[in-house]
């Protein structure tokens, strides 16, 4: 399989050393000299040059490639022209960057395969794992172990700190609590936790990652 990457951005750039990483083919693409030195290392073949220019591209061999992933999603022009020279050249399947979902509608209908926004899901992560995460923190202690450290979950509140639905539920062992600024490492059989309370709990990886999803 040989895959063509056009537009050697930070994207563009990972993309294609990713792809050349898992022992693929990757010929990469740029009209900027610095950009194509810059990944000349990684891959089989980088080329300078101008990637809607359809007779260019023929030439360079990309008719050959299996798959061309444009990475011009700042450019809208320049991706619709590129993606235009491909389809000319005769390169069936398209994978193109797009910023907005205007821009990628267009894309869609000049022949991409598929539209990917890469900012757009980027952002949509970041989000996603700061508000899942932003009461829950995990230490690795090893390959098999790991702590973590919450605000306590309702489903906790008003439980003995010695209660053993903590390990038959969850799997994992309370090793310290913080209940009005101060912390407790020692625990008796009334200590009960509170709303506001921060426990830190031990376990292994699999139980504590599954914890952190019924947070």
């Amino acid at each position: 399989m040989t895959y063509v990457v056009i537009g050697l951005g930070k994207f563009g750039f990972h993309v294609a050393q990713g792809l050349a990483q898992q022992g693929e083919t990757v010929i990469a693409i740029d009209n900027e000299e610095e950009k194509v030195r810059n990944i000349g290392e990684f891959v089989q073949d980088a080329i300078m040059l101008d990637s809607t220019d359809a007779k260019a591209l023929k030439e360079a061999g990309i008719a050959e490639a299996e798959i061309a992933i444009v990475s011009i999603g700042e450019d809208l022009e320049s991706s619709i022209l590129t993606i235009m020279a491909l389809k000319e050249i005769g390169v069936t399947t398209i994978i193109a960057k797009a910023i907005t979902q205007v821009h990628g509608q267009i894309l869609s209908k000049l022949g991409a395969a598929k539209v990917i926004y890469p900012e757009m899901e980027s952002a949509k992560k970041l989000v996603k794992k700061m508000v899942t995460n932003m009461n829950y923190e995990t230490i690795d202690l090893s390959i098999t172990m790991k702590v973590a450290k919450m605000n306590v979950p309702e489903f906790w509140i008003g439980t003995s700190i010695l209660s053993e639905s903590f390990e038959s539920d969850y799997g994992v062992k309370p090793i310290a609590y913080k209940h009005q600024g101060e912390w407790h490492t020692s625990f008796e059989k009334d200590d009960i936790l509170e709303k506001g309370d921060i426990l830190v709990v031990l376990g292994n990886s699999n139980n504590i990652s599954n914890l952190s999803k019924k947070i």
